[in-house]
């Protein structure tokens, strides 16, 4: 398994430094067009969410991908090596299907990081970045995320970040009764945050998007109304809880705008939610008086609840990762020895082939029965003989002297020798005999 993994997540580097490495949605296929581009990278892909940025390869070496991150993100080695964690073949499948699983998450069960690496997927499919090895690990790692969440109780003692926001946003207020929720970019998440919102008796949703369609769509879903994006500093102090899920480069939030809002709400507080990763919100803006700001970092601490369940389900999920880990190992040592069974199962249909169409012209004029005969009979003799090696190849490829039985095989039938045609079976099985 020539898997090899880096990135960084919530755990190893701060908001800061994600940002560094942050890949918009826009911005990923050209990231992973680059990726493949990379000098040894055979396949890849760009997973890039709030919480995590990772680059998934296969045939690539360490080096290639963290050159990879320095070149395309223009980052020195200085800035980024100690929050980068990497993980190369079996430590890198066990790596992609926690993730898929959720339980690398900032809110372990959390089900939206299923998506987003699907979604990653899709982009790298579609380019035609992901073929064969990366492949079989994506689809396996969906297929694990599914048992996990359909086996252990983890989905249904999570906590999502857009329940975690809803408990903050009462810390602030006391009660969302009667409150107004803005909604700046009409993604999943601040569609999440939204609906928990009006659970909690939230009153009113605005909702302002670059894409003004887009925010009229989910306007119309919430049963809330959608603001030009060009209108947004007007109409913002509206809102009791603004929750910002862009894109943008950099911060629509600055210090002025904060303080004209404000001023807008005759010194009501506001709250900011920035779950967007470049952060949307600028830090200095939670300096002001009357403005609180939580960003995706924030939340970790309120996502600590329920942690004991959790703890308990994502043991067991742990131990369906490990179970799951080991199989797919098998399966790609057993994938190895396919060429070799092939080649060997050819080799012997050359020989068979090459034998009856030199004895078919001393038989004589044969029936069509005993042409039938002739068949079943010697391609049973070869299935008889051909079951021990290649029982014997597939059953090892778990065991340590895998290669050496393969490599045996090989040489045993010369199968590295170029088509052996009936001339040359002919001369081989002669050789040393008399003629006539």
């Amino acid at each position: 398994m020539k898997f090899h993994l880096i990135g960084v997540n919530h755990n190893t580097a701060p908001l800061d430094v994600r940002e560094l490495l942050a890949v918009s949605e826009s911005r990923l296929p050209q990231a992973v067009g680059e990726l493949v581009k990379h000098p040894g990278v055979e396949e890849g892909m760009v997973i890039s969410t709030c919480n995590r940025v990772e680059v998934i390869a296969s045939g690539a070496h360490p080096s290639d991908l963290r050159g990879f991150l320095h070149s395309y993100f223009g980052v020195s080695p200085d800035a980024i090596h100690s929050h980068i964690y990497e993980f190369h073949e079996r430590e890198a499948v066990r790596h992609v299907f926690r993730v898929a699983s959720s339980l690398d998450s900032m809110v372990v069960g959390e089900p939206q990081i299923l998506g987003q690496v699907k979604e990653a997927y899709t982009v790298a499919r579609g380019l035609g970045a992901v073929h064969s090895a990366l492949e079989a690990l994506l689809s396996r790692a969906f297929a694990v995320a599914k048992k996990v969440r359909s086996e252990t109780a983890i989905g249904s003692s999570s906590v999502s970040i857009a329940s975690v926001a809803v408990q903050l946003a009462e810390r602030i207020f006391g009660s969302l009764e009667g409150r107004t929720v803005y909604l700046v970019g009409a993604g999943k998440m601040a569609e999440l945050a939204a609906r928990h919102m009006i659970g909690h008796g939230a009153k009113r949703v605005i909702i302002s998007n670059r894409t003004y369609e887009r925010a009229v769509d989910l306007a119309e879903s919430l049963g809330g109304q959608a603001v030009p994006y060009d209108k947004l500093y007007e109409t913002a102090g509206q809102a009791d809880i603004i929750v910002t899920s862009t894109g943008a480069a950099d911060p629509i939030f600055r210090k002025e705008h904060a303080e004209a809002l404000l001023k807008g709400r005759r010194n009501r507080p506001v709250f900011f939610i920035d779950i967007a990763v470049p952060r949307n919100v600028a830090p200095e803006v939670n300096k002001l008086d009357g403005v609180f700001v939580y960003d995706i970092d924030d939340l970790q601490s309120v996502a600590s609840t329920n942690s004991a369940e959790r703890k308990k389900e994502a043991e067991r999920a742990e131990q369906i990762i490990e179970t799951e880990v080991d199989r797919f190992a098998l399966r790609m040592k057993s994938l190895k020895v396919v060429p070799t069974i092939l080649s060997l199962q050819e080799y012997c249909e050359n020989i068979r082939q090459a034998e009856i169409d030199r004895i078919r012209g001393k038989l004589g004029q044969i029936s069509p029965e005993q042409e039938a005969a002739i068949e079943a009979m010697t391609r049973g003799i070869i299935n008889k003989l051909l079951h021990t090696p290649i029982t014997t190849l597939k059953s090892s490829a778990a065991n340590p002297e895998a290669e050496t039985i393969h490599e045996m095989i090989r040489r045993i039938f010369n199968l590295d020798a170029k088509n052996l045609d009936s001339k040359n079976l002919d001369s081989n099985q002669n050789n040393g005999k008399p003629k006539g």
